[in-house]
């Protein structure tokens, strides 16, 4: 059996699955959504079950700083090509309880209406798969679902990342459920299967930062031509740290993301401005601020980190976005870690710009 029929066999299965309502394989690992958020929470992503009682004994738990998918205050990749992985694999059933499941929903499949022809034979082909070590070259069957294994591995299954809105990526992971032995790798042609890399991703998507409002002087309303300073001290902000780990039997990998701000940058809400520098984009400073407090004595200099206003704003506001910039790393078991793209987070806040009121005598 070549690589292109199993996964044409795992597509047709699932296709099947999902017509007769039977969560034989489609069914996740764990669910891929928090369960609760907020700066220092901890929050388990809990296993699936379905009728037969069975729980997926795979959880991801996050701790630090943790937010829902959507919720305000989610990281976003500076990298418009990088996004989280779609799918993986993961670490689902035990032999015993696995072949409980499989057999029960193969049978039920197989004793429903209309399950002949090829859709009778491929649910065959997969019950002789785990029943009696019909396989393949990279992969070799299973002698009655490995229950003399028990205890001493897992099957892996597919999951799959419902904050991927594209339905074909997310459903990308269709190879059938494989074994790994307790310790063990997953074998190299599962590329997808859990890592501490896929682990900081997810911990990457969860993260939650604190909200970019600037100090600015004069505060809220100030007047045209005139200088307006903008600053971040570093009590308003610190680095970020969100940990995503999984540990079953035989199993278990985390890892850190840390998020460090590294710059501020301005958008002043209408080309009628001068930023300051002139990208708008103000760095760090060494003690880990972002530009400098207005204090007296500073009117007839220019700020670092400011803007100028060229126009009234009339009877309304502008809009000025703040948004910084944060350098994203990563660190995992077995001493693995990396980069990751940056990371932005902004906000914005209304600021009034009046005309300089004058009288000519």
């Amino acid at each position: 059996m070549n690589r292109s029929w199993r996964t044409a066999l795992s597509a047709g299965i699932t296709a099947l699955t999902l017509t007769f309502g039977v969560t034989a394989f489609t069914e996740p690992a764990y669910s891929a959504e928090p369960s609760s958020n907020g700066n220092g929470a901890t929050s388990e992503e809990s296993g699936g079950s379905d009728d037969t009682g069975i729980y997926a004994a795979a959880r991801i738990t996050y701790s630090g700083s943790v937010a829902k998918n959507g919720s305000t205050g989610n990281v976003t990749s500076a990298d418009v090509n990088w996004t989280p992985p779609p799918c993986w694999y993961a670490p689902y059933l035990g032999a015993k309880d696995f072949k409980k499941k499989m057999s029960q929903d193969i049978e039920s499949q197989m004793g429903a209406p209309g399950m002949g022809g090829h859709a009778g034979a491929a649910l065959s082909e997969l019950k002789r798969h785990y029943e009696d070590e019909y396989g393949w070259t990279d992969t070799p069957g299973y002698k009655d679902y490995n229950v003399d294994k028990d205890g001493e591995g897992m099957f892996w299954a597919a999951v799959e990342n419902p904050n991927e809105p594209d339905l074909l990526k997310r459903s990308s992971c269709n190879d059938l459920p494989f074994w790994v032995d307790n310790g063990e790798n997953p074998p190299p042609q599962y590329e997808q299967a859990i890592n501490p890399e896929i682990l900081a991703a997810l911990a990457y998507q969860h993260m939650q930062l604190p909200d970019t409002e600037v100090s600015l002087a004069p505060e809220q309303t100030t007047k045209v031509n005139l200088p307006t300073w903008a600053w971040l001290d570093k009590a308003v902000f610190d680095e970020v740290q969100a940990t995503a780990a999984i540990d079953v039997p035989g199993f278990n990998l985390q890892a850190t993301t840390t998020a460090r701000p590294v710059s501020l940058t301005l958008e002043p809400g209408t080309d009628d401005a001068v930023t300051y520098p002139a990208s708008g984009e103000c760095l760090i400073n060494n003690d880990d601020s972002i530009g400098e407090p207005y204090a007296k004595g500073k009117a007839d200099r220019t700020p670092p980190c400011g803007i100028t206003y060229l126009r009234s704003s009339g009877n309304g506001t502008y809009n000025l976005q703040a948004t910084i910039t944060w350098d994203i790393s990563w660190t995992g078991t077995g001493g693995a870690g990396g980069d990751l793209p940056d990371g932005t987070f902004g906000n914005g806040q209304a600021v009034t710009v009046q005309e300089i009121q004058s009288v000519n005598r």
